[in-house]
């Protein structure tokens, strides 16, 4: 029977329940933890040098030293005594065709980028024809899905061909979403439509810009088949283009993969350790030189802790919103993974979630992000500890490292973005209030803090963003440099407008807010106007000149993100056959620091 932990305390967690008490924390640069790690010794080193598809060198270590199905038929079961099934993707009998594909991971894999454009790359990539080296299998895992135990889960249509190991040593797993159903598929079909795949593939390469860990994607592949999809779960079913993106990380081990034979009890417990044993010597190597036995399983739990908080304060940071934080979609490597009704907040709101299922309860709103994460930490280490690789007191312990490391994280973050060199917490709980007040946008807010000088004359306020790249596509620039018509907005917007500008609200700044807001609360100008001479005041006091200042800033806070409006454009040209808009974006979000001046104002 599964035993359970008690859940650490959520005090540092909850500032985002009421904006926005954001607890302690020194300024510290986040920790990155994404990559592979090396692999283990024994396996040869390839020269440096670009491989073709038949070239690619794997080395199935999941397969060759871990427990799988002794059952070989692809048919829905539950799964006993293993963790993965082998299976082979299910051709479409349709041709298929690239859609894009990632430079940058081609090169991780030592794969010549010029082999994405072979017609044998999108046979390969979309399941239609296999990849020689590879031994393709779908993983069993179970999870918690909304808080609640849902049993076994596994790949229902994500089948792993294997792990490519490149010339540094890297391991990297390389997985077909959507190329056919598995014995993990229930009443699904294993497919994956147009839509879906390339939001996943342009998030995938986006957060690796960001600086979040992150699994990657190489490329994304349309079937020639079409599938059916209720996309908004209204009844309202329709055929979309079919597609598969082939995801790429170093591994896909999921919290829910050590809960499911916990679950089960008996001797499947016992995959737990060999488990744990696996992802340590392959993944945590690092942990080998700590004293084998329980003080290296609490070493590794801390560690998962520690980077499942990290990635936590990014989120957070970002203003992204994963939308489905089950216990199946958290990485044991601390990476985020599983982009499905993913999201980055336009308007500032902390009860935003870009997922339909979750609007009555808000379970992984934007504010709630944090607990639900700590929540499945508890969770992985009730599983640990049932399991007999932890003991209760120092799985407990290990878990508060949760809280600590996601404020530190998140705190440093904030503080960047503010221009700051340690966290002023009154300073930026009062300007997230007035940013929920004012509706203001989360991304282009503190990308226009980033370009506003220490001391501000006057009579450069209106021309202060104009010769720094700023945004012509928000309502500020539309009255007053014409940029839309003026019926665009009301009178009283216009006004309100106006009123900013001359209490020194700069021109950018004022891009990002909602003039409606403005013009309904008028008391909201003067507001944004005493907080930016307090903050001013601020970096006065630590003294950075502006140009290292701005550069800091700007460095904490992209300009662009893939925004949802903007991936839906790019999925409405690509369902029409037309791919440029998805590789325009993909550029695009290659450098999303960057200013970027010539790239066309709707992408910000």
């Amino acid at each position: 029977m599964q035993q359970h932990l008690s859940t650490p305390s959520t005090a540092g967690l909850r500032m985002l329940r009421s904006l926005p008490n954001l607890g302690r924390g020194l300024f510290k640069t986040c920790k990155r933890v994404s990559g592979a790690m090396p692999v283990a010794a024994g396996v040869a080193h390839a020269s440096v040098k670009s491989r073709t598809l038949e070239d690619m060198k794997f080395d199935n270590t999941f397969v060759r030293e871990l427990p799988g199905d002794k059952v070989q038929t692809n048919q829905l079961r539950q799964v006993e005594d293993a963790l993965y099934s082998s299976v082979q993707p299910t051709p479409t009998g349709t041709e298929p065709y690239l859609v894009a594909y990632s430079k940058e991971v081609a090169e991780l894999l030592d794969l010549d980028p010029s082999e994405c454009e072979r017609p044998e790359f999108a046979l390969v990539m979309s399941g239609s024809a296999p990849l020689l080296g590879s031994q393709p299998y779908a993983q069993c895992y179970g999870g918690h899905q909304f808080g609640q135990w849902a049993g076994q889960l596994g790949d229902g249509r994500a089948i792993t061909l294997g792990e490519v190991v490149n010339s540094k040593g890297q391991r990297w797993e390389l997985q077909l979403k959507g190329a056919g159903k598995t014995p993990y598929s229930r009443m699904a079909d294993g497919r994956a439509v147009m839509r879906s795949s390339i939001r996943e593939f342009i998030a995938s390469e986006a957060m690796e810009a960001l600086g979040v860990p992150t699994t990657r994607a190489l490329c994304c592949v349309g079937t020639g088949d079409g599938v059916y999809r209720d996309m908004f779960y209204n009844g309202n079913v329709k055929m979309e283009p079919g597609a598969v993106v082939c995801r790429v990380a170093p591994s896909f081990v999921r919290f829910g993969t050590f809960q499911l034979p916990v679950s089960r009890g008996g001797l499947q417990t016992d995959l737990v350790k060999l488990l744990v044993n696996y992802i340590i010597k392959h993944h945590y190597s690092h942990l080998l030189e700590v004293p084998e036995g329980n003080t290296r399983y609490v070493a590794f739990l801390k560690e998962v802790v520690e980077r499942t908080g990290r990635l936590a304060g990014l989120w957070q940071a970002l203003g992204f919103v994963h939308g489905v934080l089950n216990t199946d979609n958290m990485s044991i490597l601390g990476l985020t993974i599983d982009y499905g009704p993913y999201g980055f907040m336009d308007a500032f709101d902390p009860l935003f979630t870009p997922n339909l299922t979750d609007f009555g309860g808000r379970r992984y709103a934007y504010r709630n992000q944090p607990e639900a994460c700590q929540w499945n930490c508890v969770m992985l280490a009730n599983a640990l500890f049932s399991a007999g690789v932890v003991e209760k007191e120092e799985a407990e312990q290990a878990l508060t490292r949760y809280a600590e490391e996601m404020m530190e994280c998140y705190n440093g973050r904030m503080a960047a973005k503010l221009g700051l060199k340690t966290p002023d917490q009154p300073l930026l709980q009062e300007l997230l209030t007035l940013m929920v007040q004012s509706k203001a946008d989360f991304t282009n807010t503190f990308r226009a803090l980033a370009h506003i000088p220490t001391t501000l004359e006057r009579s450069n306020i209106s021309s202060s963003a104009a010769g720094n790249g700023s945004s012509s596509s928000g309502k500020g620039v539309a009255l007053l440099e014409a940029a839309q018509p003026l019926d665009s907005t009301t009178a009283g917007e216009r006004a309100a407008a106006e009123a900013a500008l001359a209490a020194g609200i700069p021109q950018r700044l004022l891009d990002a807010l909602a003039l409606d807001s403005l013009a309904a609360e008028p008391s909201l100008i003067d507001s944004w106007s005493a907080w930016l001479r307090v903050w001013r005041g601020r970096l006065a006091e630590e003294s950075v000149p502006d140009k290292e200042r701005m550069q800091r800033q700007q460095q904490a806070s992209p300009k662009f993100v893939p925004r949802n409006h903007l991936l839906q454009y790019a999925i409405e040209a690509a369902e029409a056959g037309d791919f440029s808009e998805v590789n325009a974006l993909l550029d695009i979000c290659r450098r999303p620091y960057d200013e970027q001046p010539d790239v066309d104002s709707k992408y910000s």
